[in-house]
């Protein structure tokens, strides 16, 4: 008996045993610094990046997001699915332990037959109790059971990577949405400005028409201008109610449970991200880390496959007894030790083509995680281009600004006087309009860059 335990043992010394995955390398060698960027002066602290705004109403519209959001709570009960996989994957490691009690008791309904069973006064019943307890065990010569569990525990590490991502993506998704309607609103209150200048020019040439000294023309002109600035404001009412409705969405509330606060759209501001080095990525994007631990599951996924083509060599012990009287239960012990060997001779190549699709997996997994790194680049990359680009253009543009109200105000005052033909001020209006316009798509899309740049960053996520 002794010896058996010492043999059982050592098995499972042996399936204990097992070399640890290796870490996947992408092959891909990260540029020493991005392309351009003025890194003096930037912040490097991304974590709660959204409170880098200067928004309150932004600080609450996050928090509730993330208590609120159905994508993030599905991607959290994924995240509890994959944990659950992950223990089913690692029982085998261990052996299995039953344990079991019965009682019967059996009367015979005829008193003849059998001479032996007949009823009697002294044999009205047979009472029999029993009990067991086994253990089973298959060795893990091959490491497939160990593959298993480090599959699964790869697995549960890009289900948590996904939950980063889906939140990152949420986040950003009610900043951009946020920023967006408040944008609107800007464009709103200076569609209405404008609205009410046109109508101030279209009471002065109507004045001018009447006394004689404008044209028919002239005033046809000046009432365009006023039908399409009318135009205009529903369009962008509409817009900035388009943008509610997303922010709604993303927050897991109809559009009547969401009021936003008067915030001013110029209160905004953007702060310096600091991007850091190319090679830092690989630890701060969620999705990448995703792809890097999917990778190491399908890894894992071909010893697996290669352990079910070896033989499997199987452990068992029980233990039993039993008694017609209860009192006696424990008297009457046996034990069982088996040992069983099982080999696959034929199966058609079924094992073979698991092991064949297991190595395209990796190999397809692979491709995937190179994307993966290759695109976290391009993001980062676009990103950056984008803020300097929009900082150039917001320079120039704020000096389009300052000479287009000028140029309005001159043309105004002259016309007037008399001095000046109405065809000027229709263009100084025009040219007004559509600075202030892009004024404040400008300022949201240079907002709407550093939210790019803090989630192609992975908003301050790290690699555990």
């Amino acid at each position: 008996m002794k010896a058996h335990l010492t043999l059982l043992a050592a098995g499972l010394l042996l399936a204990a045993c097992g070399t640890p995955a290796p870490t996947p390398d992408s092959g891909i060698q990260p540029p020493p610094a991005w392309q351009s960027f003025d890194t003096a002066t930037a912040r490097t602290d991304n974590q709660q990046w959204w409170t880098h705004f200067g928004s309150p109403q932004l600080n609450r519209l996050i928090e509730q997001a993330r208590r609120e959001s159905y994508d993030l709570a599905a991607a959290m009960a994924r995240v509890r699915q994959a944990e659950a996989s992950a223990v089913i994957a690692g029982a085998p490691l261990l052996p299995a332990v039953t344990a079991g009690l019965n009682g019967t008791r059996q009367e015979l309904l005829r008193g003849k037959g059998y001479s032996q069973l007949d009823v009697n006064r002294d044999n009205r019943t047979i009472d029999y109790y029993d009990a067991h307890l086994s253990a089973s065990y298959e060795l893990d010569f091959w490491g497939g059971k160990r593959a298993a569990r480090n599959s699964a525990l790869s697995s549960l590490s890009a289900s948590q990577f996904d939950r980063a991502t889906v939140e990152l993506t949420l986040l950003s998704g009610v900043a951009n949405s946020y920023t967006q309607a408040l944008s609107l609103r800007e464009q709103q209150r200076i569609a209405e400005q404008n609205l009410d200048n046109a109508q101030r020019v279209l009471d002065l040439v109507q004045t001018r028409y009447d006394a004689g000294s404008a044209t028919a023309l002239e005033l046809s002109q000046q009432k365009s201008l006023v039908a399409a600035q009318q135009r205009r404001l529903p369009q962008v009412q509409q817009q900035a109610r388009e943008a509610l409705i997303s922010l709604a969405a993303l927050l897991g509330q109809p559009v009547q449970s969401v009021t936003l606060d008067d915030e001013n759209f110029d209160r905004l501001h953007w702060p310096a991200i600091d991007a850091g080095v190319p090679s830092d990525l690989l630890s701060r994007r969620p999705d990448i880390a995703a792809a890097e631990a999917r990778l190491a599951a399908a890894q894992a996924d071909i010893s697996v496959a290669r352990a079910a083509m070896l033989p499997s060599v199987t452990l068992g012990l029980s233990l039993a007894t039993g008694a017609d009287i209860a009192e006696q239960l424990l008297r009457n012990n046996v034990y069982n030790l088996t040992a069983g060997l099982a080999a696959p001779i034929f199966n058609n190549g079924r094992l073979k083509a698991e092991r064949d699709r297991a190595t395209a997996r990796q190999e397809e997994l692979l491709e995937l995680y190179r994307a993966a790194i290759i695109n976290g680049f391009a993001d980062v990359e676009k990103a950056l281009n984008g803020i300097h680009g929009l900082d150039q253009q917001r320079q120039w543009q704020s000096e389009e600004l300052h000479q287009a109200q000028s140029a309005f105000d001159i043309a105004q005052s002259r016309y007037q006087a008399g001095a000046e033909d109405l065809l000027t001020v229709l263009e100084t209006q025009r040219t007004l309009y559509a600075a202030q316009d892009m004024n404040v798509q400008l300022r949201l899309a240079r907002v709407q860059a550093s939210v790019a740049l803090y989630r192609a960053l992975g908003g301050g996520w790290r690699v555990m």
